[in-house]
């Protein structure tokens, strides 16, 4: 039996996004039996509900920026349930929602891991790399900037909630599976110095090799934290979702890159991202989700 219990935190909004229905991705992750998924794992599981925030008024953006107010607010209350998931030692899962929330997920957890003397590593695991600002964005939609944000790098009310100017410095975080990169987002990229393992490099090196060196400095003094993107999939196993791309990961290529994930035995935390069940087909995209996270969380076919 595991101690380890992890807590589900949903933040039902598509505050972010480009499209509707990302708001419905944390029922849907239930739909699909998420939570007693873990527990047949022997993980204890908490799931605390749904978090109450700003509707979304779908209005276009201001100075480059979409939403902000309502932004904040729910990053706000997202930063609080993981600040208090991890306090209580749970592992906490923030389901959403789009991936603007990362921003109040991560800043919690940079807090958490700066207190605590360890290292944080963040794997974002999408297609997209998400380090627009509001002076590069082509939409203003904030599900593009996370990254920015907690590189210190975004709009003044979405940085610094870790205690410091940056949550995350370009160090510690390593990219998977992109495909979709604005251009002022590849000379943001190269100007930052970021690990980026696109989908060329996955191509050219495979899966097993690419975790390999995506993982190779966690240890035990790392905290490792997983962002996970559904988009990341490619969108012929995960059609729920706002912003497919063609061309990304397998099924088969998330699974082993889950499994290596598990393997490491440093995860402490997660986000799972822009579900749209208003896209999806049967919720199977939630399906594929759980399945993913039951390799994430150490299942496996044969005992290793």
């Amino acid at each position: 039996m595991n101690t380890i219990t992890v807590e589900l935190i949903g933040a039902p909004t598509d505050v972010g996004a480009s499209v509707r229905g990302a708001g419905m991705g944390p029922d849907a992750l239930r739909v699909a039996d998420i939570g007693g998924t873990l527990a047949r794992l022997g993980f204890g599981v908490l799931d605390k509900g749904n978090l109450a925030g700003p509707a979304t008024p779908w209005v276009p953006p201001a100075n480059g920026l979409r939403h902000i107010d309502e932004v904040v607010e729910w990053n706000r209350a997202v930063h609080s349930a993981v600040e208090q998931a991890l306090a209580a030692g749970h592992l906490p899962m923030l389901m959403g929602g789009d991936h603007c929330l990362a921003i109040g997920s991560i800043s919690a957890i940079a807090r958490h891991a700066r207190q605590a003397g360890r290292k944080l590593r963040v794997l974002w695991l999408d297609a997209h790399s998400d380090v627009n600002t509001e002076r590069t964005s082509p939409s203003g939609n904030i599900h593009g900037m996370p990254v920015a944000c907690l590189l210190g790098q975004g709009p003044q009310a979405l940085t610094g909630w870790s205690g410091e100017p940056a949550a995350l410095s370009p160090d510690a975080i390593r990219f998977i599976g992109i495909r979709s990169v604005d251009a002022e987002e590849k000379a943001a990229i190269r100007t930052l110095g970021l690990n980026v393992f696109d989908m060329r490099h996955i191509d050219e090196h495979g899966m097993r090799t690419t975790m390999t060196e995506a993982l190779q400095d966690v240890d035990e003094d790392t905290h490792l934290h997983v962002s996970f993107d559904l988009d990341c999939l490619d969108p012929d196993y995960a059609p729920g979702v706002g912003t497919g791309v063609r061309g990304g990961p397998t099924w088969r290529e998330m699974q082993l890159c889950m499994e290596m994930i598990a393997d490491t035995g440093r995860l402490a935390s997660l986000d799972v991202v822009e579900l749209n069940p208003a896209l999806d087909v049967r919720n199977r995209t939630a399906e594929v989700a759980v399945e993913l996270i039951e390799s994430l969380f150490g299942k496996s076919t044969l005992v290793r």
